[in-house]
């Protein structure tokens, strides 16, 4: 039976509270008392709107409260794991109440794997991982680091992780991928990686380095490409170690980025047209206002949860914390005229590379219009406003390749 079939609120009798423990992995039960309103109408909305995630089941017996040992109103969480039980005693609001679900519900030491993956990531906390070969091994290393497990219960989540299947993932927090067993911290809002030097796992080892992360007083782990000895071209190349200062601080320009992967086809369509981009602000008057710029994501750590390849955001100048999205296509055309739309300038890039063509051209054919007659002159304007119409159209034909999904193998690190 799915959780939908049931009502959102089981009403329970001591007959068959027992029997409701066992419905699920875990289950809630509230118990308050038959007059308290309140209580009852925040752990209904609670109910309604997770019951795709829990169980829910309510009793207004004083009695029963009693032998389960809480007092009215409480909730209980009730779980085939760790100490089999937690309770909230608390006011009841319908926040409160979920976050005290989520936290329950999360084992002490539970194992990261395609189907938790995602869960851990979008429960708000870090998340700590020990990573191990063998499941004989990753039981031990859990059992010898409950109690750090236990003492930062609430501030961040405990997980083993399979270094046989999943290895290549601490690659991805910066450890190692071929020396077992690891332990590293992510920052699941940031995405900043803290590696534990060494491979002895104690109880000590690990305790006092969660107490220093804690404490923060520990730095994160920045993976960096080195900086490039030449950076004068059109497209300004990003590593981890100077993203800020080219993005955030250059805080009078609007500056384009492309995330990109080496292995990504998409990215390397792109790559001509980006060039082309960068080409449109170089060399003028646009460049003290708008920076091209490209990062590999893949050997550089990035601050934005990067989903596929090649992701383009336009930081606009005196707004660097809203950066914008770009989702259309992959051409010159629309690239520019998102800078032109989004950027804090409203540069038309574009239009300013048309400008400077039809003036070459006109220059171009400056002595022969001279050397001609008057009669001539009203033939040659006619050929310099053709030679407009064709610079234009050929500023309209030079496009990227379009492309309409982001390939992004199956170790990608957004993904286990």
């Amino acid at each position: 039976m799915t959780k939908q079939q049931l009502p959102a609120v089981s009403l329970l009798t001591k007959d068959t509270l027992e029997e409701f423990k066992t419905t699920d992995k875990v289950v809630l039960v509230a118990y308050f008392a038959s007059d308290d309103k309140a209580s009852n109408q925040t752990y209904a909305a609670l109910a309604e709107n997770g019951r795709d995630e829990y169980i829910f089941g309510a009793t207004n017996d004083a009695e029963l409260a009693k032998a389960e040992g809480v007092t009215q109103p409480s909730l209980v969480l009730y779980k085939d794991f760790d100490e089999g039980k937690s309770t909230f005693s608390e006011k009841f609001t319908e926040e409160a109440l979920r976050a005290f679900a989520k936290s329950a519900s999360t084992p002490l030491i539970g194992e990261v794997g395609p189907e938790t993956y995602q869960g851990y990531m979008a429960a708000g906390i870090p998340l700590a991982y020990i990573f191990s070969e063998t499941p004989e091994e990753r039981a031990e290393l859990a059992k010898s680091l409950k109690s750090v497990a236990e003492k930062y219960k609430g501030k961040l989540n405990f997980a083993t992780i399979d270094a046989k299947a999943f290895g290549a993932h601490a690659g991805n927090l910066n450890l190692p991928t071929d020396k077992w067993p690891a332990f590293a911290i992510q920052d699941t809002l940031t995405d900043e990686k803290f590696p534990f030097d060494g491979n002895k796992l104690t109880e000590k080892k690990v305790g006092a380095f969660v107490k220093e992360y804690v404490d923060g007083k520990l730095e994160p782990s920045v993976k960096s490409e080195p900086v490039p000895e030449k950076n004068d071209g059109p497209v300004t190349v990003i590593v981890a170690t100077e993203f800020k200062k080219i993005v955030m601080d250059q805080v009078d320009k609007d500056v384009l980025v492309e995330y990109y992967a080496p292995w990504c086809g998409h990215c390397k369509a792109l790559a001509p047209t980006y060039e082309k981009l960068g080409e449109l602000y170089q060399g003028n008057d646009f460049a003290n206002k708008v920076v091209i710029a490209k990062v590999d994501a893949t050997t550089n750590d990035v601050p934005e949860k990067i989903q596929g390849f090649p992701t383009i955001k336009l930081y606009p100048a005196n707004k660097k914390d809203s950066p914008v999205d770009y989702s259309g296509s992959r051409t010159l055309e629309d690239l520019a005229n998102f800078i032109k739309d989004n950027g804090s300038y409203k540069i038309d890039g574009l239009a300013a590379q048309e400008d400077s063509n039809d003036d070459d051209t006109v220059m171009t054919d400056l002595p022969e219009t001279m050397a001609k007659a008057a009669p001539a002159a009203t033939e040659s304007a006619g050929g310099a406003a053709q030679k407009i119409i064709d610079v234009a159209k050929d500023a309209a034909d030079v496009v990227g390749t379009f492309v309409d999904d982001s390939e992004i193998p199956q170790d990608h690190h957004d993904e286990l």
